[in-house]
């Protein structure tokens, strides 16, 4: 989906102009991809533009930066208030938000510890990741070749930009093939994630999504449906899936901040079908709350 350009990005405390928003060629994030970032969406709630669980978006930020030893020069609570500075700046009222967390220009080489950790925030319009109709009437899914990175070789709980390396190799795969969306197996054949998404099915009424164990990112979107979930009396387990599973499901979606809640109506060919009372229920459930529309979730909802 083509960017749409806004006025400013906000870059190490500063905002400057979205076309001199750049680095040097050097910077080395951009040779071995040692960053991490978020990916974060705003929307036109009740009372203005709120964006979604935003500090709870930028306590992950801060965790992934942990594990890969980075020093992130700004509290949660200055990113927060950085990203809400950006969003009034840029006049938006609902779009996607991008905080990156990169090595920059010093020394290049496997050890990054002596550049500079820089921050950077950008907002601009984007409307669904995997289409209207998708989101409408569900997406066709494949299994990909390419298996989940294993979680004692990349940890899924750090959302790196080199690690959704992984990801573009299964997108591109299932794409050339003719699907919209793939889906990753684990070293071991258990059911993983999507490439930028959690996976969770229905049978008799009950959801199951695999455990973040299973190599998957431990999902803010993730988090909030099974917390909607419980709260409307659904049962909601967390265990192993593997492919049959999928196949047999009574429904299956996924979820992410890009993503949404996107139903899916087929899975390698095996027809799951159009989204069903569950997923229609969690889905417009979960859209209300980002609007601001339910009261239980208030807290979700950061205003700017």
């Amino acid at each position: 989906m083509p960017i749409e350009k806004t006025e400013k990005i906000w870059m190490d405390g500063k905002l400057v102009g979205w076309d001199e928003a750049n680095v040097h060629i050097l910077t080395h994030t951009l040779h071995y991809g040692a960053g991490v970032f978020e990916g974060i969406r705003a929307y036109k709630a009740k009372e203005g533009t709120a964006v979604f669980r935003l500090t709870d978006h930028m306590r992950r930020l801060i965790r992934s930066s942990k594990i890969l030893m980075m020093d992130v020069p700004f509290s949660v609570e200055q990113l927060v208030e950085a990203t809400k500075e950006t969003i009034r700046t840029n006049k938006l009222e609902a779009g996607y938000i991008r905080p990156l967390v990169y090595f920059g220009y010093g020394e290049m080489g496997l050890n990054p510890l002596n550049n500079p950790v820089q921050v950077s925030i950008a907002v601009w319009p984007w409307g669904t990741y995997l289409g209207d109709e998708g989101v409408a009437h569900g997406i066709r899914v494949k299994v990909s070749s390419w298996d989940r990175i294993d979680a004692n070789a990349y940890p899924p709980q750090m959302k790196s930009t080199g690690g959704y390396l992984n990801s573009i190799l299964a997108k591109l795969e299932v794409l050339k093939a003719g699907y919209e969306e793939a889906l990753f197996l684990t070293p071991n054949g258990y059911i993983a994630e999507g490439p930028g998404e959690s996976f969770f099915i229905v049978r008799d009424g009950v959801l199951v999504t695999p455990p973040t164990q299973s190599a998957g990112l431990d999902s803010i979107t993730r988090d909030s449906v099974m917390t909607i979930a419980r709260d409307l009396g659904y049962e909601v387990r967390e265990h192993d899936l593997v492919r049959s599973d999928a196949y047999l499901a009574d429904e299956a979606f996924f979820t992410g901040t890009a993503a949404e809640l996107t139903p899916i109506r087929e899975i390698d060919d095996r027809l799951i079908g159009e989204p069903g009372p569950v997923t229609k229920k969690l889905q417009e459930t979960f859209f209300a709350a980002t609007k601001g529309e339910v009261e239980t979730y208030r807290e979700w909802n950061e205003y700017v």
